[in-house]
């Protein structure tokens, strides 16, 4: 299997699960579900992130989701993650262990249940297993 690109790995809002990007269009950008491989193309309004530009905070600085991701996979050995439907205790004390010294006054249960339901989601349709930052330079070429 492929590394994982998450430069290349979007959020939509309002949409569920994660999409691959593939192009710039005339009508907006066309990505691609993970989940079921279906093309889409959105609009220029379509609140986009790429996972590569997301960080969750912690106590000394922003941890990349990439590293949060690494920290996530050997806390549980590869294996899935909590649901992010799970008791918010639950997924606080996962966290605790998992990246324990993220800044808890500003990465709310709420960002924690998003990681969760990508996590899971990248394990599933995708690689744990990431493109490095030169790999990712050397694909955008």
């Amino acid at each position: 299997m492929e590394k994982t690109d998450l430069k290349r790995i979007v959020s939509v809002s309002g949409e569920h699960g994660l999409f691959r990007y593939l192009a710039h269009g005339k009508a907006g950008m066309i990505v691609e579900s993970l989940e079921n491989g279906k093309r889409t193309t959105l609009g220029a309004h379509a609140r986009v992130s790429a996972l590569g530009d997301i960080s969750i905070f912690t106590l000394e600085e922003e941890l990349p989701l990439k590293e949060v991701f690494r920290k996530m996979a050997a806390e549980l050995a590869g294996g899935e993650a909590l649901s992010a439907k799970a008791d918010p205790k639950a997924i606080r004390a996962f966290f605790d262990k998992a990246v324990p010294d993220y800044d808890g006054d500003r990465f709310y249960v709420s960002h924690m249940k998003k990681v969760l339901e990508w996590y899971n989601c990248l394990r599933q349709y995708a690689s744990l297993d990431f493109a490095d930052d030169e790999e990712e330079k050397e694909e955008a070429k």
